[in-house]
């Protein structure tokens, strides 16, 4: 029996979703009596840095280098992944859940003909059967879900899961090129990142985010302040009415029509806490919420509440913090 982990990479590096990709894929194989393969297809040069996938619980690495993996193509990615499944009898198949995971994932379910959850947040393993826990109705309820089928298909929440050190063999074997073959209907022709030295709001253990409680752009330096304080580890988010105000770029959006995050720690500061956003950070290891209007519905999700101006409480917070971090 084997499981199969679909890592990802981007400019060669890999991303830190797949370390949580391989890491549950190593703890349900050890519950089913499984070996972990991990696939990689990356540019020339990505074997190298997909051996660090055995640290994390991969027995074999299957690798495709060449430059048409270079930048990520719907058609051609989705082609290569199900030859390689359709290779072997996997019992689940795990992918994260990225914004590449999300086009890829129903793509492969509908070529492979394979049952499908998306957005897993928890695994388990019951009578032999994957238990597959994901969130419904924009986060307020959570079903299990059992998949019927010889090879599950299952998407995972970054930063939902711990990248846990678990070291096997990782022998590193190569699959060719797998040079598509023809010519894509749709292909990438390149991809942009934000101009930001900070991690994405997607994958940073710790988010700020901000609201219209904050009043206009002008006041978030308070925040990048914060930020500041607490470490290159921290990114900035923002809740979707100051999106759309113009106020802070599409890329920070938290919530249900933006991005869903699952920091360690997650600071909510001037949001009122509307369900479409506690959708996107509801999963969050520990939540603080500053806000003036004790009533906000923030608190009700929150670990810890301050209720108070966020303009007293943020810049007395960062100071107490750098206070820390000299100490």
């Amino acid at each position: 029996m084997k499981i199969l982990a679909i890592a990802e990479q981007r400019d060669g590096t890999l991303r830190r979703a797949s370390h949580e990709v391989v890491s549950q894929a190593r703890r349900v194989a050890d519950a089913v009596g499984a070996t972990v393969d991990a696939v990689v297809f990356g540019p020339a040069g990505i074997a190298g840095a997909a051996g660090e996938l055995g640290r994390y619980g991969a027995d074999r690495i299957l690798v495709s280098e060449g430059e048409h993996w270079a930048q990520y193509g719907p058609e051609h990615y989705t082609a290569a992944l199900a030859s390689v499944i359709g290779q072997e009898q996997y019992f689940a198949v795990f992918l994260a859940a990225t914004s590449r995971g999300k086009d890829l994932a129903p793509r492969l379910a509908a070529r492979l003909d394979l049952p499908l959850a998306t957005e897993a947040t928890a695994l388990s393993v019951d009578g032999g059967e994957l238990i597959v826990t994901r969130p419904l109705y924009a986060g307020k309820v959570f079903s299990r879900v059992k998949l019927h089928g010889s090879t599950r298909l299952v998407s995972l929440r970054p930063n939902a899961f711990g990248a846990e050190e678990n070291p096997r063999a990782g022998a590193v074997e190569s699959l060719g090129d797998l040079a598509p073959a023809g010519a894509a209907r749709l292909r990438v022709r390149e991809f942009i990142p934000a101009a930001s030295t900070r991690p994405d709001v997607a994958e940073a253990p710790v988010v700020i985010s901000g609201g219209r409680g904050l009043r206009g752009p002008e006041h978030w330096s308070m925040l990048e302040e914060l930020c500041e304080a607490i470490g290159p580890h921290c990114a900035l988010g923002a809740s979707r009415a100051v999106v759309d105000a113009g106020w802070r770029p599409h890329g920070e959006q938290v919530g249900q029509t933006g991005k869903t995050v699952a920091p360690q720690l997650y600071f909510a500061i001037g949001i009122s806490g509307a369900i479409q956003h506690l959708a996107g950070m509801r999963t969050a290891r520990t939540i603080v919420a500053i806000n003036k209007d004790p009533e906000a519905p923030i608190f009700k999700v929150a670990d810890y509440g301050i209720v108070g101006d966020a303009f007293e409480v943020v810049p007395r917070l960062a100071a107490e913090i750098r206070k820390l971090n000299e100490g």
